[in-house]
């Protein structure tokens, strides 16, 4: 048993958007018990679903042998099938280890914060940040979420996506953080496609008026975007001027390809 059974039974049949939800909804539950055991309830609070959802697809994840019940009624936790998957991993080799000696040399080279984050739901998650030894510091985002159409590593993210996320996305009823905020259907389709050419995405001021952020998509070994590493300071010192951005677009982008390079077993 592995982990193409998980992906087939919600592949087979049905919508594809449906189909893609319930895939992207079970990972989410699976990565909240990758921090330990947690109940229904708890679980549904952290992946902003209904319960009776959660508790549907914990009993099909229950029978493919990805989670386990510690008794009736009892918590959750991740199964034996999980655990044979990570046995294929190489140790010491999660995304964020990998990552993380490259976040340290971009805040060196921009000297600003610069963080790591995937795209959960319709939201970024952040899975580590690095923070720049300056008078003025920015907020750890560690473990946060926020919009992803608010950031740059939303942006990027949602750029590389299978095409039916993007268009979920996108046709929702988005939410305005600041007068910046893009929140138009056709101006953000326009905006994903520009930034899948380009390969980085700037966000000047559109999650907060005093924060502006760029961010480049890292891959795994077969070319698939999973995360992104972006660089983020005040607005009033970051970027300096246009030709800092594009400099420090160029940095973001070179971490990427590293963190990349070495996600696929390079040197």
């Amino acid at each position: 048993m592995d982990l193409f059974r998980i992906v087939k039974h919600w592949a087979l049949g049905g919508d594809e958007l449906s189909n893609v939800q319930s895939v992207e909804r079970a990972f989410a539950i699976l990565r909240c018990l990758g921090g330990g055991p947690a109940g229904v309830s708890d679980l549904a609070e952290r992946v902003h679903l209904p319960k009776s959802t959660v508790s549907r697809l914990l009993s099909t994840l229950q029978e493919l042998g990805a989670v386990e019940q510690a008794g009736v009624g009892g918590e959750y936790r991740v199964g034996y099938l999980v655990s044979e998957i990570a046995a294929g991993v190489q140790p010491g080799a999660s995304l964020e280890s990998i990552a993380r000696p490259h976040l340290v040399e971009l805040v060196e080279a921009t000297g600003e914060a610069a963080g790591l984050s995937i795209l959960e739901g319709n939201d970024v998650l952040y899975l580590d940040q690095v923070t720049a030894d300056t008078q003025v510091q920015m907020r750890d985002w560690t473990g946060e979420r926020v919009a992803a159409h608010v950031t740059s590593s939303g942006f990027v993210l949602l750029a590389f996506a299978p095409k039916p996320i993007r268009e979920r996305f996108v046709a929702r009823k988005l939410e305005r953080f600041t007068a910046r905020t893009m929140i138009q259907p056709t101006a953000l389709r326009a905006r994903l496609i520009s930034v899948a050419q380009s390969g980085t995405a700037w966000v000047y001021g559109e999650f907060d008026d005093e924060v502006n952020s760029v961010a480049a998509p890292i891959r795994d070994r077969l070319g698939a975007v999973i995360a992104a590493v972006h660089t983020h300071g005040p607005s009033y010192r970051f970027p300096a001027d246009p030709a800092d951005a594009e400099r420090v677009g160029a940095l973001v982008a070179a971490a990427a390809d590293r963190i990349s390079s070495r996600l696929a077993g390079a040197s």
